[in-house]
């Protein structure tokens, strides 16, 4: 997670090509498609919508895909429409509207406890932005999995901007029950030695189900040593470049940690994706939507900076509960009870296809 203002809104109208595409897109979006051989989802992004930020392919076809470039050929993928509903299903609004219908009789209350109180950062478009319907979209999932799953617990959802506050005073403290999105570690993997980041995510907090899948890719130039690596040993000798205030606990698993490599974090991601241009850089690291979107607003080349073919890793954003707090685990299976049943009923991807479909509109817009 990023710190404070460090979270660039990662779905720009670029980013977002995916949700408004042409009449040339057309004839692929909006349908299911099979894998061929040699496919990944950066290149059939790029067929289907002339984007390679795949993520939202990847959101729509999450429990079937573990690898975005190692696909199955004969692989059924849905391609989403241009107001993001799958094909042949119903829209995004139509599945909010029928569960908002269906759980009407639900009326929240706290006559006998208090009001949960969330908090998130603003600025963070799609996932956090206090302008936008319900505060984006981690409080849109918060909100909406309180009223599921047989919940009727009243909430408050705060906006505080300085997000390393969240866990390390806001939390612990107990000025808040819950902070709306997180990376977390994969906790069980100990075969690597643990920063400090790392140990407090693992042992501090309690944490629900994955609530949205990111995939982080490795970019370089396409003339790069790097740009073929197979094996993140293959990275070793390289400079990387991931931004100030983000999380690095998925480099460290992996052995991308001084002595192996050397880590640059400049302010910005547009710092980084300029370091690679210029050399001082070998690789950049970071969801491949931000990528997307920084490179279409630095205007760089089509093909002059690519994303690595062989090696990703896949996050997962939580909803997180300080064990201090006496209620921390009430509250965390309270959330995961409607989450798990907004996946089933398909209510978690159209409240994050309808989420993104109003960012499209917000920065087209402007």
């Amino acid at each position: 997670m990023l710190k404070n203002k460090l979270k660039s809104a990662v779905l720009s109208a670029s980013t977002l090509t995916v949700l408004s595409a042409g009449a040339v897109a057309a004839q692929e979006a909006c349908t299911n498609y099979s894998v061929s051989d040699g496919d990944t989802l950066a290149t059939i992004s790029i067929a289907a919508y002339g984007t390679s930020n795949y993520q939202p392919i990847f959101n729509a076809n999450r429990d079937n895909i573990t690898n975005p470039n190692n696909l199955k050929p004969g692989l059924i993928l849905a391609l989403p429409c241009n107001d993001g509903s799958l094909p042949n299903g119903q829209s995004a609004r139509e599945v909010i509207a029928n569960e908002e219908a269906r759980n009407a009789d639900n009326q929240s209350t706290n006559i006998y406890e208090a009001p949960i109180r969330m908090v998130l950062g603003d600025d963070w478009a799609p996932f956090a932005d206090e302008s936008m319907n319900g505060g984006g979209m981690m409080a849109r999932l918060a909100s909406t999995a309180l009223r599921r799953g047989g919940n009727n617990r009243e909430h408050s959802i705060s906006f505080v901007d300085d997000w390393a506050s969240h866990l390390s005073t806001l939390l612990p403290l107990g000025a808040f029950d819950v902070s709306l999105g997180w990376y977390m570690p994969d906790c069980s993997n100990k075969s690597y030695e643990w920063g400090e980041n790392t140990t407090m995510r693992c042992t501090e907090f309690d944490v629900t189900v994955p609530v949205y899948d990111s995939v982080i890719g490795f970019f370089t130039l396409a003339e790069s040593e790097y740009a073929n690596a197979q094996s993140f040993e293959d990275f070793h000798g390289a400079t990387i470049c991931r931004t100030e205030g983000w999380f690095t606990f998925d480099l460290e698993q992996v052995g991308l940690v001084s002595p192996n490599i050397s880590m640059m974090q400049p302010r910005t991601s547009v710092e980084c994706m300029d370091a690679v241009l210029n050399g001082t850089a070998d690789v950049v690291s970071f969801e491949v939507e931000l990528a997307a979107d920084i490179l279409a607003q630095m205007g760089v080349a089509s093909g002059e900076i690519v994303e690595n073919a062989y090696l990703n890793n896949i996050l997962s954003l939580h909803f997180f509960a300080h064990k201090s707090n006496p209620h921390a685990r009430k509250y965390v299976a309270l959330l995961n009870r409607g989450l798990i049943e907004m996946r089933e009923s398909g209510e978690w991807y159209a409240i994050v296809s309808d989420t993104l479909r109003e960012a499209n509109e917000r920065t087209i817009s402007n």
